[in-house]
């Protein structure tokens, strides 16, 4: 048995069905929600700035040319491109980047001109078109900070922790995260395209966020608007224009050429993300729901039926795009972080449980699972039916909304479900023996073959007169998050496999005394088809080192930087 998903992880470490369906029901909902929905407001509006087109026109727009990209190229396509546009958009932000800083005069300007970037129509008798006076610090206020350094710390991690480790829907689509690790020749490359994404990860502090800073220093009065009729003239939202900063930037100081190529790059980015979320969502749906209910459904209606559920939720992500446009006053990255804080954590917290800590079984994590949807969608719901108030007016909202930060409802959530989970897990019957066997962080073992026995040396005779064959054990993808999060990077596929027969491969290097050893078979299955290929997990020593050594200097960096703007 293989374990490759989250949901197939937690079939197996706690049995039964319905945690699995809860979490692709989850995941869906996420899609409509963080994913569709954001995705195609944000290319919407590139196109609104770039073409001044209406925003509902630049939707559908989007959505005809993501399908003509993806009937035409199909996912080889999206593939084969993204390489290619990774490295136009990096050169295209450095571009940018040195342009903006040029037009300040330099970094040691940035936060003066920053902090003199008031819009020339303001609302009297208020403070909010000011900017605010810890913009260039990342450890903020704990109370009225807008992102408090308690909730950056402690409630970012959980969220980061569901989102690098758990958010994988199925194995058989294109994830962004972990299905592409997977495609990798060997365990080093796996690590090493980690790592490069990683440094990659660093770059939006540099090129996303600070020329977004000088956009409002230079575009005070379209990208910091705060009079609700001045800022539905610039970008069609009452509650402000701040998610059109990189976009402004992008049209006024790239030149002609540059600009043009900069724009059909970002919507084939776009465009990219949309296709592997709606191959992800539609694959999720027909492999963990439909089939649940129709389990000799044929690939025709399973196809028929992946197609309807993309259309449906394409849909409901359009109707979606109003409300999200005017929720968390404007501000796109705090509408995810916002609506992750709320689905999110519960997730975070049964993965880490079912982990570490063997006691926990079945009941125990389905009903904190539940505890934690209907407090998450509680104040999601909330949020919604009580926006942020608008500059000048005052706060109706409940204190729940006004005083708790979403960082900090994301802290309480996974504890409030941690909570629910140990003390229900102690209350039932513990798991069994094969629920926590390779499935825990303390249960994991992995037997190693004896590396000096050549496979020639094996007769087939005299090992099938054995009784006990010999196994690889492969971690379980559970330990793979884990793993992951200390060498920044493992792709690791799961399960215990075991093998009879005759079977070995020799591991990198070229050294024929490292093989892959499986056992054997009894003469009576000599005839049976090969068995597939176990690739063992073992690395060159040379590029061992070199992925843990750039590891550390990848850390040592975002220690740097997150001292430096502390």
């Amino acid at each position: 048995m293989q374990i490759v998903t989250m949901p197939e992880y937690l079939g197996r470490r706690f049995g039964g069905e319905r945690i699995r369906m809860y979490l692709s029901a989850l995941s869906l909902l996420l899609s409509v929600f963080t994913k569709i929905s954001t995705d195609l407001y944000s290319g919407a509006l590139f196109v609104q700035v770039c073409l001044g087109w209406n925003l509902y026109l630049s939707t559908v727009l989007m959505l005809a040319v993501t399908a003509l990209y993806t009937i035409a190229g199909g996912l080889a396509a999206v593939k084969n491109t993204d390489t290619l546009q990774t490295f136009i958009m990096i050169i295209g932000a450095i571009i940018l980047t040195i342009t903006a800083f040029n037009r300040i005069g330099g970094y040691q300007n940035l936060e003066e001109v920053y902090l003199k970037a008031i819009p020339s129509k303001i609302i009297p008798n208020t403070t909010c078109h000011l900017p605010r006076a810890d913009a260039m610090h990342l450890f903020r206020d704990p109370v009225a900070g807008d992102l408090p350094w308690t909730g950056m710390t402690f409630g970012l991690t959980i969220l980061a922790t569901w989102y690098w480790c758990t958010d994988q829907a199925n194995l058989f689509v294109l994830q962004v995260i972990v299905q592409r690790s997977l495609s990798a020749k060997n365990l080093s490359h796996a690590k090493g395209a980690s790592i490069l994404a990683s440094y990659l990860k660093m770059l939006p502090m540099i090129f996303i966020i600070l020329p977004g800073m000088i956009s409002r220093a230079l575009y005070p009065d379209s990208v910091g608007c705060v009079d609700p009729e001045e800022c539905v003239k610039v970008c069609g939202a009452e509650v402000g224009c701040s998610n059109i900063a990189f976009p402004k930037l992008v049209i006024e100081l790239l030149p002609s050429g540059l600009r043009g190529l900069m724009i059909a790059v970002m919507m084939a980015a776009l465009m990219s993300s949309l296709t592997s979320i709606f191959n992800s969502s539609s694959t999720l749906f027909t492999m963990d729901i439909w089939k649940k209910f129709r389990s000799h459904a044929s690939e025709k209606e399973l196809l028929l039926v992946g197609r309807i559920v993309t259309v449906i939720l394409v849909a409901i992500s359009v109707v979606w795009i109003p409300i999200l446009q005017s929720a968390n006053s404007g501000q796109l990255y705090v509408y995810i972080q916002s609506v992750t804080s709320y689905l999110a954590p519960p997730v975070t917290a049964i993965f880490v449980l079912a982990v570490f800590w063997r006691r926990t079984n079945e009941a125990g994590a389905f009903w904190g699972l539940m505890v934690g949807l209907a407090a998450g969608l509680t104040r999601m719901i909330m949020e919604f039916a009580y926006p942020p108030p608008r500059c000048g007016m005052l706060d109706p909202r409940p204190s729940v909304l006004s005083s708790v930060h979403y960082l900090h409802f994301a802290i309480l959530l996974c504890a409030l479900t941690s909570g629910v989970v140990v003390l229900i897990s102690l209350l039932t019957e513990p798991p069994s023996a094969e629920q926590i066997k390779n499935l825990t962080w303390w249960t994991l073992t992995q037997e190693k073959p004896d590396p000096d026995i050549p496979l020639q040396k094996v007769s087939p005779v005299e090992e099938s007169t054995e009784q006990t064959p010999n196994k690889i054990q492969i971690l379980p993808y559970a330990s793979c998050c884990i793993i992951m999060l200390v060498s920044v990077g493992v792709f690791l596929r799961g399960g215990e496999t075991e093998r009879r027969g005759t079977c070995g491969r020799g591991v990198g290097g070229g050294s024929s005394s490292r093989r892959t050893f499986c056992g054997s078979q009894s003469n009576q299955a000599a005839a049976a088809p090969n068995p597939p290929v176990i690739h063992s997990i073992r690395e060159n020593p040379f590029w061992a080192r070199f992925c843990c050594i750039n590891a550390i200097i990848l850390l040592c960096i975002n220690i740097f930087f997150y001292a430096y703007f502390a």
